[in-house]
């Protein structure tokens, strides 16, 4: 087995309680490296096309990368996938924290569910032993609770991964939470998680994850450290939310429910300064040993938004769709909808989004006081705004209608609600607009999980990367595109932090880090060849599942159609039938079904996956 790997499996059948240990196989994890790659092929094998996923036939996994839990900068991460609720088709979540590297130290690279359980269970892994538990008296405990339950009784060093109350009562935005408050947020995969019965997943142990060249990987960390750049010093202070101010007014945050312009419709946004956000906070922390640092806890909620000490300081995206999405300027109640947020285990984009839908379709008389249950869902009130994401959190009254999302809430209330729902395929948007930075929109539109800001990879880059991409260049940057986008996946698939890759001096870091834990001989074409493996793999999913990206409607309010005729983004339209056309081109995709040619899929190594899609 390759070093940076423990080498094991778990499968677990919850119908019948069932574990049982698979020997990881080294060729499959050069070919797909970890996380989403390795999740996607091992699905796709094993699940048949067609399966819903709530059903308890669908496949749910936990998986860790070769970078996780090692000496690598930033290896903390961890991915939970399976069949998106959201959108129908492939659906995958990434988390920092500690949980990632404890679950290999506790003796496992990778966890799969099938199977459904009759009662509430838990599995806690020890050391290379796995069992279920129940976890009856866990159940409607939020994603706190759990974790401090679970420390009492296991103890204090036992590292979680749950769902809370939003998950248990299948709410469709719901996220898998761990370190009481870090969110595999996006696909809604929390509510898989529920509709399985499965509180949470709790690891413990000291397992040593084996390195090819230790001394190499503990040197090439020394090196870069002093040689990280770009925005270390900014994240570290104020963490993500140190653009929210700025971005409130650029053009790059939605206003509005993205109708609106920035410096008209709010004016005043002093209270997401950085060093307002950044007064607030009681000490910093740091995913598994990262030299960045961008959390932090903040003081305890008083006033009218009571919260416990050591809550998270919310992250942009979370700033801006409570925020400027919903003209909320109220930063202790952002600061609550946060807390809210990570308690019940819902994704925050997805709740200011569905949110924001709310205040416009009451705003237009499609719904009343008296659907809302009493309750002024108007543009800025936050007081509306917090209650609201509570009943939607609980799935009471006006939440039950929301729970589930933009594209199903509109279709719920009717009227021409659905011009109002900012989502591709089920999926609602995240907080960069493209209109203000172009390259958000090919993954937005282009991703195989639609409206994705993580796959970004003219943000997420490092500095003097073989990509250099043109923020406002529409044509001639599909083939830069496709080295980019394949490179990222390498580094989310490694269990490499994206904000720490984006801080390194050049790409051949990545290539080093690999090599020394691995003990493989990788170069950047291979890399790149693999990248691009892991996104036909995610992309063949949706394929047998039915799905054509190029069909997804894509919200006018996205284009610019019609412009605004203010403000940053005046005039300016997206003309997305371009990066359609050099985008889909470059990777080899039909500029028709978005389908992976079958050369293409051949050149890769895919030859089963060529023979399926192409009988």
């Amino acid at each position: 087995m390759a070093r940076g790997y423990i080498g094991k499996m778990l499968w677990v059948n919850l119908s019948n309680h069932k574990l049982k240990d698979e020997v990881l196989d080294e060729k499959l994890c050069r070919r797909f490296i970890g996380g989403y790659g390795l999740g996607a092929n091992i699905v796709f094998s094993l699940q048949k096309a067609g399966v819903t996923p709530l059903d308890q036939d669908s496949i749910l996994g936990i998986l860790t990368g070769p970078l996780t839990g090692t000496a690598a900068l930033g290896g903390s991460r961890y991915t939970v996938v399976g069949k998106s609720p959201l959108t129908g088709g492939w659906g995958d979540a990434n988390s920092g924290g500690d949980f990632g590297p404890y679950l290999k130290f506790a003796g496992y690279d990778a966890v799969f569910f099938t199977g459904r359980s009759e009662k509430p269970i838990y599995l806690f892994i020890n050391n290379g032993k796995a069992e279920l538990r129940d976890a009856a008296h866990l159940w409607s405990k939020d994603c706190y609770e759990t974790e401090d339950i679970l420390k009492l009784e296991l103890g204090k060093n036992v590292k979680v991964a749950c769902i809370g109350p939003s998950g248990e009562r299948l709410v469709l935005i719901a996220s898998v939470i761990n370190d009481r408050g870090r969110a595999a947020g996006r696909s809604g995969l929390g509510a898989v998680m529920g509709s399985k019965r499965l509180k949470a997943v709790a690891v413990k142990g000291n397992m040593k994850v084996s390195v090819a060249h230790e001394k190499r990987a503990s040197d090439l960390r020394k090196k870069y450290l002093r040689e990280l750049g770009g925005t270390i010093a900014w994240l570290g202070n104020h963490g993500t939310a140190f653009v929210a101010a700025g971005s409130a007014h650029s053009g790059d945050s939605p206003v509005k429910n993205w109708g609106g312009v920035g410096y008209s419709d709010l004016p005043d946004i002093e209270s997401f300064a950085a060093e307002n956000i950044t007064s607030r906070r009681i000490r910093k922390y740091s995913c598994y040993r990262c030299p960045i640092g961008c959390g932090a806890h903040m003081k305890a909620g008083a006033g009218d938004y009571e919260y416990e000490e050591g809550s998270h300081r919310p992250e942009y995206e979370t700033l801006a769709m409570f925020g400027s999405n919903c003209l909320n300027n109220n930063i202790e109640s952002i600061m609550k909808l946060n807390d809210i947020c990570n308690r019940y285990g819902i994704d925050t984009i997805s709740a200011g989004s569905v949110i924001a839908f709310t205040i416009e379709c009451y705003e237009n008389k499609l719904i009343t006081q008296a659907d809302t249950g009493g309750i002024e869902m108007t543009w800025g009130n936050h007081q509306s705004i917090v209650e609201m994401t509570e009943k939607l959190a609980k799935r009471e009254g006006f939440g039950d209608i929301i729970a589930d999302g933009v594209k199903v809430a509109a279709e719920r209330i009717g009227q021409g609600a659905g011009k109002y729902a900012m989502h591709i395929q089920g999926q609602e948007l995240p907080a960069h607009d493209p209109k203000h930075d172009y390259h958000w929109g090919i993954p937005y539109m282009l991703d195989p999980t639609p409206a994705r800001h993580t796959q970004n990879a003219e943000i997420f880059r490092p500095l003097g990367q073989v990509v250099q991409l043109d923020r406002k260049a529409y044509a001639n940057e599909g083939m830069e595109y496709r080295i980019g986008s394949a490179l990222h996946h390498i580094v989310n698939c490694s269990g490499m932090c994206a904000f720490v890759y984006s801080c390194l001096p050049n790409t051949s870091v990545l290539v080093e880090f690999m090599n020394a834990v691995t003990g493989w001989d990788l170069t950047l074409e291979e890399l790149i060849k693999t990248g691009e493996r892991i996104l036909n793999m995610r992309q063949a999913f949706n394929i047998r599942e039915g799905l054509n990206l190029t069909e997804f409607k894509i919200p006018d309010r996205l284009l610019g159609k019609p412009p605004f005729k203010e403000g940053p983004l005046a005039g300016v339209t997206i003309n997305k039938d371009v990066w359609f056309k050099e985008y889909l081109a470059a990777i080899d995709w039909s500029s028709e079904t978005a389908k992976p040619n079958r050369k293409k899929l051949q050149e890769l190594g895919l030859e089963d996956l060529a023979q399926e899609l192409w009988p």
